[in-house]
């Protein structure tokens, strides 16, 4: 009853606390990251029972907001060799909406699903890692629904980041559109625990154009968000460089500008008490609505992203 309580003084509160944008459905969101966090999906390994039941899950909700997909469905298999030399089998999966306006320019907004599964017989359920980015992006979908998109945006979850960003290499290396269409991507990994109340939004350092799509907004959620975590470590006094350390590092090493939102490791990364009960719940919601209201800021002003994106690319390639 107490969570349930909890769950309904929340929804209460985004009801009166919008900024202007649909309201978040508080309910589904906060479903969403307990369920794919619950021990029933063993905690998402790539190539186990419990990512299948994830991916069942997802795609689920992909029909939900009624995505559409490339080919024959959202499915994207793949296949690596693990260290042991074992053939592992991913499956990314991927939707997207078209855009009002311009429907071959392109937002990738993604979260990978997997985590670590089970060690010595603890399931490492992974609420905040990453059922969290998970479920922000059913939230998008579900926005976007609501209020269609300028422009066409491809909704990705992806496997195997937790044994090297495998999907996001095979994603990137594979896209479904042409990569000049891809504008920018935007990563959702950990956004539901921060006892700073801080959201980070690294990747400025790289791709210091799009600060200025950032600022009108961050100051509107009562959440701080920094930018950081992007500088390499010995330029920065040892700070932890994110560049590469989530899916968005694929992008980045494909010249694909991207904005990973996410927060500083908290005692639960990576342990089996990252589960939906440790999560900040009030800060999940304005994250959530934080980073709803951005990626909608970016879609409103592609056009002008992809001018100063080319001009910058541009200027890096011919020093």
């Amino acid at each position: 009853m107490k969570k349930l309580l909890t769950i309904f003084c929340l929804y209460l509160f985004t009801c009166t606390v919008a900024n202007g944008q649909e309201k978040l459905n508080v309910l589904q969101l906060l479903t969403d990251i307990k369920t794919l966090s619950s021990d029933a999906f063993q905690g998402r390994k790539t190539g186990t029972t419990g990512s299948k039941k994830a991916q069942e899950y997802i795609i689920q909700r992909f029909l939900d907001y009624k995505l559409m997909f490339f080919g024959d469905g959202y499915e994207q298999p793949f296949s690596f060799e693990a260290s042991n030399k074992a053939k592992i089998n991913g499956t990314n999966l991927i939707g997207y909406m078209e855009g009002t306006e311009n429907k071959n320019t392109y937002i990738v907004v993604f979260a990978h699903y997997d985590h670590l599964g089970i060690k010595n017989n603890e399931i490492y359920n992974g609420a905040d890692d990453n059922a969290s980015g998970v479920a922000g992006l059913f939230a998008l979908a579900e926005h976007f629904t609501k209020h269609k998109p300028k422009n066409s945006v491809i909704f990705v979850a992806f496997d195997a980041e937790e044994i090297g960003l495998k999907g996001a290499n095979h994603f990137v290396n594979n896209l479904p559109v042409p990569k000049d269409k891809v504008v920018m991507g935007v990563n959702m990994d950990m956004i539901s625990r921060s006892e700073k109340n801080e959201l980070y939004a690294c990747g400025t350092y790289h791709y210091p154009f799009l600060k200025q799509f950032i600022e009108p907004n961050k100051d509107k959620y009562d959440i701080k968000v920094v930018y950081g975590h992007d500088l390499p470590e010995e330029q920065n006094g040892g700070v932890q460089d994110w560049t590469l350390s989530s899916d968005h590092g694929e992008f980045h090493k494909a010249q694909i500008p991207f904005i990973y939102f996410g927060v500083e490791d908290h005692e639960a990364y990576h342990k089996p008490d990252d589960k939906f009960e440790l999560i900040n719940q009030v800060f999940f919601v304005k994250a959530t609505e934080l980073i709803i209201a951005q990626i909608t800021y970016f879609d409103d002003n592609l056009a002008s992203i992809q001018i100063e994106a080319q001009k910058f690319l541009k200027n890096k390639k011919a020093k």
